[in-house]
């Protein structure tokens, strides 16, 4: 496990939740591998030629920690179990036809794989992908890693596998996931974060959907915390959990769920900090409230501050100013920054608002340019630097299962 001091060079610690668009020749070379007009060498050359420009890139705009931006994944859901999202390179046990994990504002979905049967293990782990692209890095690498919630999806809501019981599936994922955190660190991973787009999503009751009117968000804490509890009070200071109501097409799938009907629940998760959408809130108070008033004493909270769905950048002041107000309602010590959400969780991703994923990729390295500035500023402001912080360390006291 890296050793990384997140307030070294910004004071409140600043850090991205994982993707970025993937330019659109590589999005093309996605669609000629899917028709087999090109092989898997050839997309891989794409992808990795997508990471190392992406991991410069982001060192450019001063950020202290960076990511490859999932250029190899499929998507943030799928990458362990998928090399596209047509579906090519399947994992075993898994067909077509699944849940849908979404369908967005603008009425498009992202559909999951079915599970037909069982055990269902990975095919790749986030440490494969993070191997090939920290040696393209002079700063620390984050890794993000999907949740067990999200894979839970996969099973069918109601009909049984046959021969694969839901509990042991839900325990092959559980290690499945222990295992992703553990790789990556091994891998050289700073800080890990888990993916947790289905949170907010799970209290949406959308008839079209159902599993989001099943009432599984206190399963989906649970899941959680079974895989923490694989972890020492330590790692897990360095194991995120991010939040997000979607990101993809530039289009959300749950912004209009009212945020408490998460937030309590979701600070029971037995992490050391969290990644909070939060900049593209109309009505930003209420949600720092219920963060200070719902979050512990133990948990680091990264607010977004850049609205990865909008092509407009943010300035560094209007991020500042943001972070600011924040610490009237969180301790200071307890802040982070990030954005609202990856900026493009799927590889297939036309970026509409923006025009296209060449042009989306320049404004996103413009917002985190701007997130790491206003965030510095923010610190000066508050007087917040690495030597005034507070232990976060876990209190093993919390774990729950």
């Amino acid at each position: 496990m890296t050793d990384y001091d997140p307030r070294t060079d910004t004071g409140i610690p600043t850090e991205p939740v994982g993707s970025l668009p993937r330019p659109n020749s590589l999005q093309q070379a996605y669609a000629q591998y899917d028709a087999g007009d090109i092989s898997k060498e050839e997309l891989e050359s794409q992808q990795d030629a997508a990471a190392k420009d992406s991991i410069e890139r982001m060192e450019a705009t001063g950020s202290p920690i960076v990511s490859d931006g999932e250029q190899r994944w499929s998507s943030f859901a799928t990458y362990p179990i998928a090399d596209t999202l047509a579906g090519t390179g399947l994992a075993a046990g898994l067909g077509p036809g699944g849940q849908f994990f979404a369908i967005f504002a603008d009425g498009h979905g992202r559909q999951l794989p079915k599970l037909e049967s069982g055990p269902l293990k990975y095919n790749f782990y986030a440490a494969d992908t993070l191997a090939k692209s920290i040696g393209y890095a002079t700063k620390p690498l984050k890794q993000a890693v999907i949740a067990p919630s999200m894979l839970a999806l996969l099973y069918p809501l109601k009909d049984p596998v046959e021969g694969y019981t839901r509990e042991a599936f839900e325990e092959d994922i559980v290690q499945e996931c222990v295992t992703d955190i553990r790789k990556a660190f091994e891998a050289g991973a700073a800080r890990v974060s888990i993916d947790f787009t289905e949170g907010r999503l799970a209290t949406r009751e959308d008839p079209r959907n159902p599993w989001t009117g099943a009432g599984l968000l206190p399963h989906f804490v649970e899941l959680n915390n079974r895989v923490l509890a694989n972890f020492s009070d330590e790692e897990r200071t360095k194991i995120g959990i991010h939040t997000c109501p979607g990101g993809d097409r530039d289009s959300v799938h749950s912004a209009d769920v009212p945020y408490n009907n998460l937030l309590p629940e979701m600070f029971k998760i037995n992490a050391g900090y969290f990644l909070i959408q939060l900049a593209s809130e109309r009505d930003k108070d209420p949600i720092f409230e219920s963060i200070g008033q719902n979050s512990r004493d133990d948990q680091m909270c990264y607010l977004g501050v850049t609205v990865t769905q909008s092509p407009r950048p943010e300035s560094a002041q209007e991020i500042c100013d943001m972070i600011v107000r924040a610490a009237d309602f969180i301790p200071k010590e307890r802040l982070g920054t990030t954005d609202d959400c990856g900026f493009s969780p799927f590889s297939i991703d036309e970026k509409p608002n923006h025009g296209s994923p060449d042009y989306a990729r320049e404004i996103a390295f413009q917002k985190i340019a701007n997130r790491v500035e206003g965030t510095r500023r923010a610190a000066e402001q508050l007087g917040v630097n690495g030597r005034d912080r507070k232990s976060t360390r876990l209190n093993s006291s919390h774990i729950t299962i």
